[in-house]
């Protein structure tokens, strides 16, 4: 009998412990559980922290020493442009999280804000190279093409949320290393097919595209809050056709989940400008000078410079066009307008004679 119950107490004994092992395992993975998001979200808090702005002069002079060659015509504009590459992918040091657009793990996989600053960005670093390759290193239409030219201009417009075999970062990279080729053999006296033309015209065509990206950010800045919007695709040519009919009139707004991912698209956009804008302004000073228009190219930077505040809302707030609440998306149009418009006029004066 007393055996029977002695058997009885173990079995139940064993019982609860193996419950409570059970309990504290549970409650064990529940505690890494939680510290890994808790780890998660001030990591991407960093994360989500973009890059500072960096000094165009001295960054061009620094990569000029490191490939012990002189700082010639070109040389401030290619070095900014590999800099803003740099920086998409590496950020300001490598705590600062690479390149995230194509993470596929927390906390990269949730911070859509900086994803969008890394397009705005890119963007414009594969419009300057290919405006490098097509025009300002050629002398002609019938010049050939820069050799490491050809290999940038299609490695920077990789898909940028590819995550391996290959890896948007490794694409990029070999974009960076042919341009510091093509940086190292401008000042190379033995490699004079290595050319950068600062010409009016190179820099109007240029600046047509960045005309042409500006226009398209501030209509979609724009919708944030919504706009009716009327049909003038073919106005001004009574002859003119369209593959389509679309609307006469449209209400046109931005998604709610959206608006932010319009704005740090924008605000990317602009970071990069505001350094590849410096960096043109120096390589075509003379180009400038002649035109009288120096101080228009100051006023466009001037303008993005005030894009690039700092945002104190923990979100992008979206309040109509006179209410009681902030609307960032048309604070940043109204920035974006006016280089837009500042762009114009400068292209007006580098077509003067």
């Amino acid at each position: 009998m007393w055996s029977n119950i002695k058997e009885f107490f173990i079995e139940r004994w064993e019982d609860l412990d193996d419950y409570l092992g059970g309990r504290k395992l549970v409650r064990g993975i529940g505690a890494l559980v939680l510290v890994y998001l808790a780890a998660c979200l001030i990591l991407g808090w960093y994360w989500s922290f973009e890059p500072a702005e960096f000094d165009v002069k001295q960054t061009t002079e620094q990569l000029a020493q490191e490939q012990n060659r002189r700082v010639v015509i070109g040389s401030h504009t290619v070095a900014t442009l590999v800099t803003v590459a740099e920086k998409i992918v590496k950020k300001d040091h490598r705590l600062k999280g690479g390149y995230i657009s194509n993470d596929l793990f927390p906390p990269g996989l949730w911070l859509d804000n900086i994803k969008n600053w890394e397009f705005g960005a890119l963007v414009q670093v594969r419009d300057l190279s290919r405006s490098l390759r097509k025009d300002t290193s050629r002398s002609q239409s019938q010049s050939i093409e820069d050799k490491d030219l050809i290999i940038a201009e299609p490695q920077f417009n990789f898909d940028n949320s590819s995550w391996i075999l290959p890896s948007t970062e490794a694409e990029y990279r070999s974009g960076i290393k042919a341009l510091k080729s093509y940086m190292a053999r401008l000042s190379d006296p033995s490699q004079p097919d290595a050319q950068f033309y600062a010409r009016a015209d190179n820099l109007r065509n240029w600046l047509t595209d960045v005309e042409t990206r500006l226009g398209s950010l501030s209509q979609r800045l724009s919708e944030s809050v919504g706009k009716r919007q009327f049909n003038l695709d073919l106005a001004g040519d009574t002859s003119a056709q369209q593959s389509t009919e679309r609307l006469i009139e449209q209400e046109l707004k931005t998604p709610w989940l959206e608006i932010d991912d319009v704005f740090y698209e924008a605000r990317g956009t602009a970071w990069a400008l505001i350094h590849l804008l410096k960096a043109v302004e120096i390589d075509f000073a003379q180009v400038l000078e002649d035109k009288n228009a120096t101080l228009s190219m100051r006023q466009i930077i001037v303008e993005l410079e005030a894009t690039q505040e700092t945002v104190w809302s923990p979100m992008i707030l979206n309040g109509s066009g006179f209410g009681m609440l902030a609307n960032h998306s048309l604070a940043m149009a109204s920035y974006i307008s006016r280089a837009n418009a500042a762009i114009i006029d400068l292209r007006s004066l580098l077509e003067q004679g």
